[in-house]
């Protein structure tokens, strides 16, 4: 019987390269962020909110972060289109204590294996996602 495993997680110093690539892009879309990186365990690594963003994109990120990791999913239309057609899902998953439905939460993956997700909010969710996508390009 096996004892104990292995698996991979995001390190601080990515997540940190991470968080600074997000809120780079936020600045040249022209909005205020903040960003939520935990690992595969969704222990948090990572955490900003840019002087502009507003008080409730805190939660918003965290929520988005840990939606993705906990699903393996990205937070918003994936998870819209998965639960849509089912009426017990669609309400009984929104119920969940930290699941948000809104866009900008991916997991990050590195050869496949989800190593932490990534969540951001600030603009609107499509705007999120661009960030999100640029903090995964460094990666």
């Amino acid at each position: 019987m096996e004892t104990n495993f292995q698996k991979r997680s995001i390190s601080a110093d990515a997540a940190r390269r991470m968080l600074i690539a997000a809120e780079q892009k936020a600045t040249e879309i022209g909005i205020g962020i903040s960003v939520y990186i935990v690992d595969e365990s969704a222990v948090l690594k990572a955490f900003s909110r840019m002087d502009n963003a507003k008080l409730v994109t805190i939660d918003a990120a965290r929520k988005k972060a840990l939606t993705a990791v906990g699903f393996g999913m990205p937070s918003g239309e994936a998870w819209y289109n998965h639960i849509k057609d089912d009426p017990i899902l669609f309400h009984g998953v929104q119920q969940f204590q930290d699941f948000i439905l809104l866009g900008g939460g991916i997991p990050i993956l590195i050869e496949d294996e989800m190593v932490g997700a990534i969540g951001i909010s600030g603009g609107h969710y499509k705007q999120d996602i661009q960030c999100a996508e640029a903090a995964l390009s460094i990666i």
